[in-house]
């Protein structure tokens, strides 16, 4: 993992098509050190989780090369290696388990190596069903899903509502949780967690203790679809 952390800190000071060209068969050793570990990950955490099981690399994981077309930011690639792991693959709007190294330059999203539980994508209608879970069980929300997940996790509460929805008490415990319109759990890792040994193994052990919340989440998105049909 060392090699791979070494490569995209080199691709972010010099992130320009010419450099890559030069370094491309360093790029096709990376990745397939990470194809390599992302497909372990994979098989970990289909351990358990069934609904991971069925899922393929291409199911998980992401082109290196961005898409530029509607950035501000033109730079040809991206500085991170991540690999998303839900029911029905990346693209399914599923909450599910992702995992991403970077740069490490800082403790933010997308320098920061991390993990996350959930999806930032969802459905208006799933988002609905999510807050009518939280407001009718939120003291299970709370004791038997939050507390129990890794202490290295935290609610992300990026892009949170500023204020609780006109059909809920504002003065409610679970208000906070009612305002997000994504649900997620993140966690900043640092390097040498990254490069002690077994990450596969270690990784999937902390996200064993996100499923319920993966559980929760996907209850309603399933309800929801369901809805649709």
């Amino acid at each position: 993992m060392k090699e791979i952390i070494n490569f995209l800190q080199e691709v972010d000071r010099n992130n320009n098509r010419e450099w890559f060209a030069e370094n491309k068969e360093w790029y096709k050793k990376v990745q397939a050190k990470w194809n390599k570990f992302a497909l372990e990950l994979i098989q970990e955490v289909g351990k358990f989780d069934d609904k991971i099981k069925p899922l393929t690399l291409n199911d998980c994981t992401y082109r290196f090369y961005r898409d530029t077309r509607f950035s501000k930011d033109k730079t040809p690639y991206k500085t991170h290696f991540g690999v998303f792991m839900s029911p029905g693959g990346k693209k399914s709007m599923h909450a599910g388990y992702y995992f991403h190294i970077s740069t490490g330059n800082t403790n933010t999203y997308p320098d920061a190596h991390m993990l996350a539980s959930g999806n930032y994508c969802y459905d208006s209608n799933a988002v609905k069903i999510i807050r009518e879970d939280i407001s009718d069980g939120w003291n299970e929300f709370e004791t038997d899903i939050l507390q129990k997940v890794d202490s290295r996790f935290v609610l992300d509460m990026e892009g949170a509502l500023k204020k609780v929805p006109k059909e809920y008490d504002n003065n409610a415990p679970y208000s906070k949780w009612i305002r997000l319109k994504s649900y997620c759990l993140n966690a900043i890792i640092d390097e040498s967690f990254i490069t002690a040994p077994h990450l596969a193994t270690r990784v999937a052990d902390i996200f064993e203790t996100t499923k319920p919340f993966c559980d929760f989440i996907n209850r309603a998105v399933d309800y929801a679809n369901e809805e649709m049909i």
